[in-house]
């Protein structure tokens, strides 16, 4: 089939002797990732709201108000759409179902302004900001993880679709090594377009694999053939039991009871359920890794990889070597260990306001700045129009950090000021500034500072309307 034949991360942390990851195996892991030997695989389980929910359901929801039909039909979890188009094959043209369900993938992800577009899921962010891996595979048709890893570098999107023209198909590129800058998206069941070329429902997926397996039309050989050397992170794939036993045993040369690597399943399975039972009788190499979610999994993986390795990303090294603005109209205080990923959200959309990457200070730097940096940010908070300090339960978790030290110094500045210059924003799904006890959290609060919203980091409507007043502001001041 072409798949590779190396150790695999299928995602959470407990495996079939109930033995958990422990901090050798993380670096083991985190290690393989920094020398480029490891490609994550990414399923329908990491595209979550807010709210925790799967992004599958309100698509799925807007596919059936689209097509006439009730929309408040009861839908399995994370298998939403696919149970919709079951529903909607009996009463609509099947080949008419792709355009549907590609107009239902952008009005939810991409709605037409004003309304916000959905916060892009924290999990896909931590994953794009992973630099080790230079190879990418999703199993979800839209492009989520395409634009956030084009934060960060290029992007070579390759498209496997049986029914794809031949003047579209690509391939991994021969001499991608020697692109340093660039990354590789392999969208293994389509993506997706107004025609039928992406996987809708499963028997769309049984196709996608025959046509793999068949050696059929604009299958990316090369790219197989670079995933046969490498291995896998199969996180939050939510295969059908028969799919999944098909990968575990097509990424080995030998038969499961006889295979001599390790493998890692990291799905929600639970130990009496016909698929671990069949690994503990003939796979004993395989764990499963069930006990955290997959989008807790990768908050972990990405904590250790930020631990290890952060300081070495080219943000950071250009953040330490670039001067920062001065005089810039927004401060982005944010902890650095935690919320990087909200951050950026935040970021760009200050720059989709109209502001210029000079007008606003974001730091990147992973790890705590040094003695002369630290003395340019506070130089940074002491001359900004604007601090904008971003809070979660995350950094409120944190005993220390010098993101504490950013906003003692903006609550000293904000003290003595007749106007508006903190506004904190919640980057949590849940509203609640009451839960956060950080020192100068609480004492923001104690002064009746209005507290913003960006779930995830994206604004809501209310922040969104206040970050446009403050910048209208600023340039009326400025004039």
């Amino acid at each position: 089939m072409g798949l590779p034949s190396a150790a695999t991360v299928v995602s959470g942390t407990t495996d079939l002797a109930g033995a958990p990851l422990n901090a050798a195996a993380w670096k083991r892991l985190v290690d393989k990732i920094h020398e480029s030997n490891v490609v994550p695989i990414i399923g329908p389980r990491l595209l979550v709201g807010p709210d925790g929910k799967s992004l599958q359901e309100p698509i799925a929801r807007r596919l059936l108000a689209d097509c006439s039909q009730p929309a408040d039909v009861p839908l399995p979890a994370f298998r939403e759409l696919n149970e919709a188009v079951s529903l909607l094959r009996v009463c609509c043209d099947p080949q008419d179902l792709y355009d549907q369900v590609n107009e239902a993938i952008r009005s939810v992800l991409r709605p037409p302004p004003p309304a916000p577009p959905i916060p892009v899921p924290t999990p896909i962010r931590q994953l794009a900001q992973i630099t080790g891996f230079r190879l990418y595979v999703t199993l979800t048709p839209d492009d989520l993880l395409a634009e956030c890893l084009k934060q960060r570098c290029a992007v070579n999107e390759i498209v496997h679709s049986p029914n794809l023209p031949t003047s579209e198909g690509k391939d991994l590129p021969v001499d991608w090594q020697s692109r340093p800058g660039e990354v590789q998206l392999l969208y293994l069941f389509g993506k997706s377009r107004s025609a039928p070329m992406f996987a809708i429902h499963d028997e769309d997926v049984l196709e996608y694999a025959h046509n793999v397996i068949a050696h059929g039309s604009q299958v990316p050989n090369g790219f197989m053939g670079e995933l046969q050397q490498r291995n896998l992170l199969l996180v939050g794939c939510n295969f059908p039991d028969w799919l999944t036993r098909f990968f575990l045993r097509a990424t080995n040369q030998k038969r499961l009871s006889e295979k001599d690597r390790r493998a890692w399943l990291i799905e929600p399975l639970k130990p009496e359920e016909s698929l671990t039972c069949f690994l503990r009788s003939y796979s004993r190499e395989t764990e499963v890794l069930s006990q955290e979610s997959p989008e807790q999994f990768v908050a972990e993986l990405y904590q250790h990889w930020m631990e290890t390795y952060g300081a070495e990303t080219p943000e950071s090294a250009q953040s330490q070597q670039d001067d920062p603005p001065h005089g810039a109209m927004f401060f982005v205080s944010y902890s650095r260990r935690t919320d990087a990923p909200q951050a950026q959200s935040i970021y760009d959309s200050l720059l989709k306001l109209g502001l210029n990457a000079g007008e606003v200070w974001f730091d990147r730097t992973i790890i705590e700045p040094g003695a002369d940096f630290q003395r340019k940010i506070v130089d940074g908070i002491r001359g900004c129009r604007y601090f904008l300090p971003l809070i979660s339960q995350a950094a409120n978790g944190r005993e220390e950090g010098f993101v504490f030290t950013e906003w003692r110094e903006a609550y000293d500045r904000g003290r003595g000021m007749n106007r508006e210059f903190v506004l904190p924003v919640i980057v949590d799904a849940d509203y609640a500034p009451e839960k956060y006890a950080a020192q100068t959290v609480w004492e923001w609060r104690r002064d009746n500072i209005d507290f913003g919203h960006a779930p995830g980091g994206v604004p809501d409507g209310r922040l969104q309307s206040t970050l446009q007043k403050l910048v209208r502001d600023a340039r009326r001041g400025g004039e």
